[in-house]
């Protein structure tokens, strides 16, 4: 019954008014499913290759839809993937694309959740219980890569680890994004926003820092739990290799500084979460600052891993960061962001689930993120193509009720 029949491929647009890939899969019996692929601005050395999308939907249409239709089954996950795999041909999916990939990954699993009339997590769900929902985080102010003379720090991510469940969860993030617009205004700086919805003055990083705090004990005070927030350090995006130092402007900090400067800033602001706050191939420097304040925070790593389970048992050998970041489009396909999600539970290891800063109003991690139990999801707080997973989220939990 889920034997898929047609795969069909287009270019859309995603929420940086940029092309990207999505894929409709139907089967034998009528089932659908559709899914868009993200794409990363800030992106690791290590990720599978994005094609642009015009080539990537004729690669594979020329070489993985004929080893799908009529051929694998939309309800076996591991067996679509593998075909899409089979026909790629590479390690990271420089054939067809991994925009390509993961559309029809996400659209085929769509279409057997479809014809068992099931929702996608529970479809997903595996052995996986699918009983806790995952802490949203939300990105209230952001420079870097994300957003022109703005902060160096990439991401201030708004965490309400204290709330009761994922609806009042989703209205704390948004209720600090709008806290921060408040005191921005008081402070009479006028801005933008970045690529995620959040907000991206021109100030420096140690003013950002002061206004999330603000905003966060402002917001826990009115909603009566524990809002802490988070860091995306993009660290990669700072480091100059040559030099071997992190650049904040004109300042300039050694690894063992900036091992230090990460370590402060999780104490004195109790930091419930740091991305990336080393460069992608400092696995030592990641093992160090676990070290110092791994029992207090996760230290996540996404350029460091990549959703890669090689990269992440390097990860695991050296102790080094305590939870990965999961970015199906990183890796290409819904059956290995699976594998990287096993083998850090396993391992000890947080898994968290993530959005990119070009999106769609695709809902899929959404999903991914129940049915692995994942701890967090990283999701944005505003913007049609973010509050599409928030939304989604909130009627996954309505629904289980």
């Amino acid at each position: 019954m889920t034997l898929v029949t047609d795969v069909r491929l287009r270019r859309v647009l995603d929420s940086r008014g940029n092309p990207t890939v999505e894929a409709d899969v139907l089967t034998e019996s009528g089932g659908f499913g559709r899914a868009a692929a993200p794409s990363g601005a800030s992106t690791g050395e290590y990720e599978a290759i994005e094609l642009p999308p015009g080539e990537a939907i004729a690669n594979a249409r020329e070489h993985a839809v004929p080893q799908l239709e009529g051929r694998v089954y939309a309800g076996n996950q591991r067996e679509v993937d593998a075909a899409l795999r089979g026909a790629d041909g590479t390690d990271d999916f420089s054939g067809i694309g991994a925009n390509s990939a993961v559309a029809i990954s996400m659209a085929a699993a769509k279409a057997g959740a479809d014809v068992l009339g099931a929702p996608l997590f529970q479809h997903l769900g595996g052995t996986f219980r699918g009983e806790n929902f995952p802490t949203p985080l939300g990105n209230v102010v952001g420079g870097g890569e994300h957003a022109a003379d703005a902060t160096y720090i990439q991401e201030f991510l708004a965490a309400p680890v204290g709330a009761p469940n994922v609806t009042d969860a989703v209205f704390a993030n948004a209720a600090v994004h709008a806290a921060v617009a408040d005191i921005l205004d008081e402070r009479g700086e006028s801005c933008g926003k970045g690529d995620e919805g959040a907000w991206a003055p021109s100030i420096d990083d140690a003013e950002a820092f002061e206004i999330v705090d603000e905003a966060t004990d402002v917001v826990s005070s009115d909603v009566g739990f524990e809002v802490g927030f988070g860091l995306d350090v993009a660290a990669s995006e700072l480091y100059d290799a040559d030099a071997e130092v992190y650049r904040y402007g004109d300042d300039e900090k050694t690894t063992d500084e900036q091992v230090e400067y990460i370590a402060d800033l999780v104490r004195e602001y109790d930091l419930v979460y740091v991305e990336d706050p080393l460069d992608e191939d400092d696995y030592e420097g990641f093992a160090d600052l676990t070290e110092r304040v791994g029992e207090q925070t996760l230290v996540c790593g996404d350029d460091l891993f990549v959703t890669n389970t090689e990269r992440l048992r390097t990860g695991i050998d050296l102790d080094a960061a305590n939870s990965i970041l999961i970015k199906p489009n990183q890796i290409g396909t819904l059956a290995d962001a699976f594998d990287a999600v096993e083998l850090a539970v396993r391992n000890g290891y947080d898994p968290v689930i993530s959005h990119r800063s070009g999106e769609t109003e695709d809902a899929t991690i959404a999903h991914l993120a129940v049915a692995t139990d994942a701890p967090f999801i990283k999701t944005g707080a505003v913007g049609g193509e973010r509050t599409a997973k928030l939304n989604e989220l909130i009627r996954i939990a309505d629904d289980a009720l």
